[in-house]
């Protein structure tokens, strides 16, 4: 583990971070989730998938 995670958990042992901030993240997370869900389930959508260009997807 780094010293600077060290580092940085100790100032949230010190300093917790606000309940606005922590629901912040956690929705940020549940929106993840969410979107993995509907891939997982419904599958990716046409609209949303690149045509393969080749190697580089500059002309010759």
């Amino acid at each position: 583990m780094n010293p600077f995670w060290l580092l940085r958990m100790s100032k949230w042992a010190r300093r917790p971070p606000s309940r606005r901030r922590v629901m912040l993240v956690l929705a940020i997370a549940a929106v993840g989730i969410g979107i993995a869900l509907v891939e997982n389930y419904l599958g990716w959508p046409d609209w949303a998938t690149l045509e393969p260009r080749g190697r580089s997807g500059l002309p010759r």
